[in-house]
């Protein structure tokens, strides 16, 4: 239990990395991998179904959420 919630502490700690559409796409996807493989890992999904899934939402969220300039 302990790992996961030192996983969970460097994702949130990375989340907003970037200021351009396509950094924010990048860190958001490798934010959201990490994210659904853990998730993934402890529900009957599977961890590479669960990466997959968080990486793809997790990129079109990073990159929706850059900021105007």
């Amino acid at each position: 239990m302990g790992k996961y919630i030192v996983l969970a502490a460097i994702l949130f700690g990375a989340t907003a990395c970037g200021d351009t559409w396509g950094q924010r796409a990048v860190t958001g996807g490798a934010i959201g991998a990490g994210s659904g493989a853990v998730v993934g890992a402890v529900t009957p999904l599977g961890v590479l179904p669960g990466a997959l899934i968080g990486g793809a939402v997790g990129a079109g969220v990073g990159a929706a959420t850059t900021p105007k300039q």
